[in-house]
Formats: structure tokens, C-alpha cells, sequence
């Protein structure tokens, strides 16, 4: 526990922190201690649930109902106690002197207000300043963050900017206020491998010019490795282990730091499979695909081109990944091998024979044999339907099957992916992100494909997870022989699972090889970028990248 006079140095220290569901309910954070010095960061880690979250937000005061702060615990901001503290007292520290960033931008910025006028809330607030002041400093600001057109940014809304450049200006428009304190919660989580090591370099160049103490959370253990000089390992709510980042994270003493640890994707030791490259299974020649230009009231803009000219095949049980940054083309390129998004030119052909979507039978037998596992299985499982029905419905297009043998098909496929008999009566929102996505895999193996596209499945789950469902993966794979696409931003998994990677880079596939050659003898200069903006661990503590922060 810190003393007052480490409190008093100190940006930030927690001391006995812990947070109740209502006056003596259960705990959701345990007794947290921690503190952070000028210029420090430290990373709170931890799977969903662990109490990091709500742990950072206690600083702020921004806890919802029923959670109350317990009594006893201490927050002390340059020695000044925030618990207890009066509202009207801590709005002056909210934003001016402590920062936070949230993980989905799109949701913290108002989409109804111009970029220029979010930015200018915060400074008329806390500093009074005229409006041509206000203008300046943005302009600065958005052009030190390097937007292309900062003048038009500041009229522009929202929804006109990516993720990537919407988190940019989510950061500049905190950073601005120069806080002594920035609470990055999750601040990386959707964004893909290039974007994310440039939002995370950018936000530690901003942080280390104003000398802001920074508290990352985060369940991304690379990333923290990369980043974080010391690091608290959570775990219901308690502080199961904490130290220097290096320590803590090379040499873990807690058995839940050591699963957590474990968790992250390793290269199989036996390397990647052979497969059946004299018979491909699935082969795309020439595949060109355009997005239309939109309609507007007096002219049509100009159509996009998504995909452009590729080649790609895929063998019999081989799991071929398919790895770029957003916007590459990835994700269009599995929709269209399972009818999704139309082709604008090339052929797919599958078994030998054209795939075609404009025709009643040929659909039925092609759906049956070329199934997708999306990224969100929240977004793709009717919330209406329970389990059983969700795995079985596409038996129903089958009528060699009986209800009997569908409904044994069912349970037994539920089986296979980790799902016991109490789950199936149960509706989407009743399970966790990692049974929800076997509840997709199920759904897609039911009827025994030949073709698998694997899209994101993994990106928005916590590392014991991911390892779950990547092994879940491999191991259905490896039973039924269905050949995969893998289409993912996560070079981690991708190590994992994939007996080759192509790379792909503004609609192009720029290198094709095995994992191995891809991993570590990558040819193409856009490979070694991303390989280089990776942050895996192994890497990280192996000297083939930057040393962590000392």
C-alpha cells in the first residue's frame, strides 16, 4: 500500500480500492493498490470481467448505478483525495487535468457535432479562451496528429473518418487540454495491426511531450510488453500480480498471469500441414470486384475497386490465411467466395466447377459445402432463436434428414464445439462472447462443409478465449478435413493456425508463401511492415523488436 508521502509524488495512487455492486453488495474490484509517477504508464490487464474497467473509471467518478466506491479506499491525484470528492470540484479535474479515451470512438464522439466543435468544448470549459484561440490550437493539434486537410476536418462530422483517423482525432481532442493524467481504456481494440502501432506511437509521443502520466487498460499482452513499464495483473476483481512489465510478463509467478501468458497464439512446434496442392479445392482466377459509387442528387460518385485482379488457391484441408490491413480487401474477398458480394470480373471455380450464385440448385448444393463463421456472432445469430434451432436450421435444407436425426445432429455438433445439452434452449444474449461464437462454428460445420471462411473469428475476444476457439478450429479442421480461409488482422492467430498467409494490400495480393517463409523470411516491404507493427510477445522478448519501455 502506498504511504502519503508516495502519495504526494505521485500523479495517481490507489490505495484499498474497492467497488461494490450498492452499499455492501458484492465486490467488483478488490482492494486495488497501485500508483503512477510523472511520465510513467502502467497497464491494468486482465480477461473481460476482471474489474480493470471499472477499476480506471472510479478515478473519474464515472461509475454507473448500483456501483458505489467502498469505504476505505483512496484515490489521491497529486495528493488531493477524489473520493468523496464534490461534483462541481472533481468537473474541474475531469477532462482539464485527467483525460480519458474510451475503446469505440464512434460511440464517445457526438456524431450530430462537427469535429471542430468537440474539440472547442473542452478549451471554452476549462480555459476561457476566445474562438480564434480555440481555432488555432485545434488546427495545431489536428496537424500534429497529421490529419491531411485540417481545415476541412474541423466542418467534417464523425462518420466521414475511419477508426483509425476517428481515435486520432478522439486523442488530439483530449491531449489538447494537456492532462497530467490520460486514461487510455482499451483504446486500440478494433483497430487492425498498422493503425493500431501508429494510434499507440502517436498517443506515447503526445503523452511524453507533455509528460502525462498514462493508464493503459487493456487485455492485450503484447501490446503491453511494447508499451507499459510496469503492469497490474487482474483477476475478480484483485490484483493477482504486479511489477515491471518485463518481469511480470517473462517470468509470470501467478498461475492466472501464467494462463493468461499461455493463452497467447504460439506457432504449432510441428509446423505447418501439407496439403493437396496438385488438387486445389477452391480456385480464384483474375477476381475483380467493385463497389458502386453512390448516388447523389445531381451526379454519381466514382465506383471503388475493392478487389483487384487477384489469384488465389486453396487446397484440400489446408488453412490458407488471408492477412492485410482494413480497406485491404480481405474480408470482400471471403464474402464473395461464399456469394456475399458479386464479382465484377474473374472466376471462381470450386471442386473444378464455376461457382454460380444465379441459379436455385446450384445455390443449395454450393451453400452446403461453403460455409462463413463472421466476426460478430452477436450481429449474425437471430436473437430470437434459441441455440438449437440457430445449429440446426441449416439441416432444414436437407430433406434427406429427419427431425430426429437433425435434432441428434444438433446436440452432437453442440457437442464437438464445447456446448452441453443446458445450452441449447438458450437464447444469444443469455451466453458469453466466446459460447456465442461456438454457437457459429456449429452452425457452419453442421451440415459437414468442404469450405470454411473463418472471418475475424477471434478479434473481439480475450486471449484464454481466443485460444479456445483457435484451437476449437484446428481441431474440427483436423477431424472433418474441411479446408479453411482465414481472414484476420491478427498475425498472432494467424501464426497459429495457418499452413500459408497471403498478404494482401489496397485490393492486391503482394506475397503468397508458407507461414514459416511469411514469418520469417517476409520478401514484400508491406509484409515486413506489418510483421514489424505486430506486437507479439515472443518477438518482443526474442530482440527482434524495440526493447520494452525500461
Amino acid at each position: 500500500m502506498a504511504s502519503i508521502s508516495e502519495s504526494e509524488r505521485a500523479v495517481v495512487a490507489v490505495s484499498g480500492l474497492s467497488v461494490t455492486i450498492g452499499p455492501g453488495g458484492s465486490r467488483i474490484v478488490d482492494g486495488l493498490d497501485y500508483s503512477i509517477g510523472p511520465g510513467g504508464m502502467l497497464a491494468l490487464v486482465g480477461e473481460s470481467g476482471s474489474g480493470k474497467t471499472v477499476a480506471a473509471r472510479s478515478i473519474l467518478g464515472l461509475l454507473p448505478p448500483p456501483l458505489t466506491i467502498a469505504p476505505g479506499s483512496s484515490i489521491r491525484f497529486h495528493g488531493t483525495e477524489l473520493v468523496g470528492m464534490q461534483p462541481r470540484s472533481l468537473q474541474t479535474i475531469r477532462g482539464a487535468r485527467i483525460g480519458i479515451v474510451f475503446q469505440e470512438p464512434m460511440v464517445s464522439l457526438n456524431p450530430s457535432m462537427s469535429i471542430g466543435e468537440q474539440m472547442a468544448e473542452g478549451l471554452r470549459l476549462h480555459h476561457k479562451l476566445g474562438n480564434g484561440e480555440i481555432r488555432d490550437r485545434s488546427l495545431a493539434m489536428l496537424e500534429r496528429i497529421q490529419i491531411k486537410d485540417p481545415v476541412r476536418c474541423l466542418s467534417a462530422y464523425p462518420h466521414e473518418f475511419s477508426g483509425g483517423m476517428r481515435q486520432r482525432i478522439m486523442l488530439a481532442s483530449v491531449m489538447l487540454l494537456k492532462p497530467e493524467l490520460l486514461i487510455a481504456d482499451e483504446p486500440t481494440t478494433a483497430l487492425d495491426t498498422l493503425v493500431q502501432r501508429d494510434v499507440l506511437d502517436l498517443m506515447m509521443e503526445l503523452t511524453r511531450e507533455n509528460g502525462t502520466a498514462v493508464l493503459l487498460i487493456s487485455h492485450d499482452l503484447g501490446m503491453v510488453a511494447h508499451y507499459a513499464r510496469d503492469v497490474v495483473v487482474m483477476h475478480k476483481g484483485k490484483a493477482v500480480e504486479q511489477g515491471h512489465s518485463r518481469d511480470v510478463l517473462r517470468d509470470p509467478r501467478h498461475d492466472y498471469t501464467r494462463r493468461l501468458v499461455d493463452a497467447l497464439p504460439k506457432r504449432h512446434a510441428g509446423g505447418a500441414r501439407s496439403s493437396a496442392r496438385a488438387e486445389p479445392l477452391l480456385e480464384m482466377r483474375d477476381i475483380v470486384i467493385d463497389y458502386p459509387g453512390r448516388r447523389h442528387l445531381f451526379r454519381t460518385s466514382e465506383a471503388k475497386r475493392a478487389v483487384d485482379t487477384v489469384d488465389l488457391e486453396v487446397g484440400r484441408g489446408e488453412t490458407v490465411a488471408l492477412v492485410g490491413a482494413s480497406g485491404s480487401g480481405k474480408t470482400t474477398l471471403g464474402r464473395a467466395i461464399v456469394g456475399l458480394v458479386g464479382t465484377t470480373s474473374g472466376s471462381i471455380t470450386f471442386r473444378g466447377r464455376p461457382l454460380r450464385f444465379d441459379r436455385g440448385e446450384d445455390i443449395k448444393e454450393q451453400r452446403a459445402d461453403i460455409q462463413i463463421i463472421f466476426q460478430d456472432p452477436y450481429s449474425s445469430l437471430d436473437p430470437r432463436q434459441r441455440v438449437d434451432a440457430i445449429v440446426g436450421e441449416p439441416l432444414k435444407l436437407d430433406p434427406t434428414i429427419s427431425r430426429a436425426d437433425r435434432d441428434r445432429r444438433v446436440r452432437e455438433v453442440c457437442t464437438e464445439v464445447g456446448l452441453g445439452p443446458e445450452f441449447l434452449r438458450r437464447l444469444p444474449h443469455q451466453l458469453s462472447g466466446g459460447q456465442r461464437q461456438r454457437v457459429a462454428i456449429a452452425r457452419a460445420i453442421v451440415r459437414r462443409p468442404a469450405f470454411v471462411v473463418a472471418d475475424e473469428p477471434v478479434s473481439a475476444l480475450d486471449m484464454t478465449v481466443q485460444k479456445q476457439i483457435l484451437q476449437l478450429i484446428r481441431s474440427l479442421q483436423e477431424r472433418y478435413g474441411f479446408a479453411c480461409l482465414f481472414v484476420s488482422h491478427d498475425l498472432g492467430a494467424v501464426e497459429q493456425v495457418a499452413d500459408r498467409v497471403a498478404v494482401m494490400e489496397n485490393g492486391r495480393i503482394v506475397e503468397v508463401g508458407s507461414r514459416d517463409d511469411i514469418f520469417d523470411r517476409p520478401q514484400h516491404p508491406y509484409t515486413r511492415r506489418l510483421l514489424d507493427a505486430a506486437m507479439l510477445l515472443d518477438r518482443k522478448f526474442d530482440g527482434s523488436a524495440a526493447q520494452p519501455a525500461a
